[in-house]
Order: structure tokens, then sequence, then C-alpha cells
């Protein structure tokens, strides 16, 4: 241990590491609450890849999330519902 007491102007800085790069992809950190749907959850958890792409590469991870989840609203009017009841009025041929 040293006695000597460091002199105005001589305080030591600890080495200069790399300066961040504003321009380098930083995570959003946006919370997922699950929708119950694991189509659906699976789509946006999806989104998170965006978090490690530049800013140019959000767009196709965008387009793929969003194609998923109009693709899992279609499937849901193409399932088959009840059948339709019948008419009571018949058309005469």
């Amino acid at each position: 241990m040293s006695d000597t007491v460091p002199q105005a102007g001589s305080e030591q800085r600890a080495p200069a590491g790399p300066e961040p790069d504003p321009a380098a992809p930083a995570p959003l950190e946006v919370g997922l609450t699950p929708t119950g749907d694991a189509e659906v959850d699976a789509r946006l958890e999806r989104l998170a890849d965006a978090d490690h792409l530049a800013t140019d590469g959000h767009v196709e991870v965008y387009e793929d999330v969003h194609r998923g989840l109009r693709d899992a609203l279609t499937a849901l009017d193409a399932r088959p519902g009840p059948p339709a009841p019948p008419s009571p009025y018949q058309s005469r041929s």
C-alpha cells in the first residue's frame, strides 16, 4: 500500500473501451402477454428476432409475423360451424 497522495490532475482513468455504436441494434424489450392460442403466440414471439437485426432487417420479420397472424385469422373463418337451419320456404321450380 502506498502512502502517496495523488496530485491534482493526475487522476487515474479506466482504459477507454470501445464506444457504443448508436446505430447498432438494441432490443426494445417489449413485454409479451400470451394470448392462449399457440399459433398466435409463436408468431408474436418471432417479433423478438427483430431485436438482433439492423433496422433494414425488421421489415422481413414484421411481414412474416403479419402474414402468419393474417393466416391465423383467415383460418378462423374457414373452420366449419354448425349447419345452417333449413329454410322454411323452399324454392319452387
